[in-house]
């Protein structure tokens, strides 16, 4: 009987903290942004000098209450899941972490605090809290397509290092006599990496005029090359786009963590078992 009772405190809990159909769940992930907004502004304020200096007392009374309350919270969430390895090293659960770490480890090495603005991360979960199933729908979108575009995009940034390698070695024969910027083929590929991106910092420029050519070739390259990576991930957001399917709810497994499933879902489409 009272393994029953447990199971539905469990269950109870989990609709709560990892889903935002019910009330609760919807209040507990509110409440939880305003947290999470409140501690990166204490953060911020703890950069600034005269705001620190008169109230830093009060802000890292803050920061620990709020880091305090986000500990018992990461806690809940391993408790409450079937599988909390799953949820610990899942993109999120990484996060929930990281968003505590830096204020314990403030206590043995100064400044990490600062590193708590890693917490707006969390804000991501907006889109589910306030329900906007078609936001979740085209983030999912960006998500798949960011992911089958990273072969074609790996293959691109071969050929693109191969390019910077190949100009930086030119130019410092073309240059390196004449020009004391291009001393060495590092730092020639580095006016290489510079000048395809077209960041064009203006700290190393080219005095001869097969140099200067060499550079133009380079800068209209450059254009290419931002325009390849788009058109890839362009095209494979079209294509998921079309696959994407129907409205989505909040709900969340809790024996794989995922989410993402349509409104009607009974089962987790990723690992099958009975949703909450």
């Amino acid at each position: 009987m009272e393994n029953i009772k447990i199971k539905k405190i469990r269950s109870k809990l989990h609709e709560i903290i990892f889903e935002a159909d019910t009330f609760e769940g919807k209040l507990f992930d509110v409440i939880l942004l305003i947290l999470i907004v409140i501690s990166i502004i204490v953060v911020m304020f703890e950069t600034v000098v005269s705001i620190d200096k008169n109230y830093h007392e009060y802000l890292v009374l803050i920061e620990w209450v709020v880091t305090i309350l986000f500990t018992i919270e990461y806690i809940f969430r391993i408790l409450t899941v079937f599988r909390p390895v799953k949820y610990i090293f899942s993109f999120f659960g990484i996060i929930d972490l990281l968003a505590i770490l830096p204020t314990y480890l403030s206590l043995f090495i100064v400044g990490t605090q600062y590193l708590m603005i890693i917490r707006a991360l969390r804000l991501l979960r907006m889109f589910r809290i306030l329900k906007m199933g078609n936001y979740v729908k085209q983030g999912r979108i960006i998500t798949s397509s960011l992911k089958a575009s990273i072969p074609k995009i790996t293959v691109f940034l071969y050929f693109v290092i191969l390019a910077v390698i190949v100009f930086g070695s030119i130019m410092y024969v073309v240059e390196g006599n004449k020009n004391p910027n291009f001393d060495n083929i590092p730092r020639s590929v580095y006016w290489a990496v510079v000048t395809l991106t077209t960041v064009g910092y203006g700290d190393i420029a080219p005095i001869t005029p097969i140099g200067q050519f060499l550079a133009s070739v380079v800068m209209i390259m450059g254009y290419a090359v931002i325009a390849v990576p788009t058109g890839i991930i362009s095209a494979e957001m079209v294509y998921h786009g079309r696959k994407a399917g129907k409205e989505i709810k909040t709900q969340a497994c809790r024996y794989c963590g995922k989410e993402g499933h349509d409104i009607d879902a009974e089962y987790c489409k990723y690992c099958g078992h009975l949703l909450n």
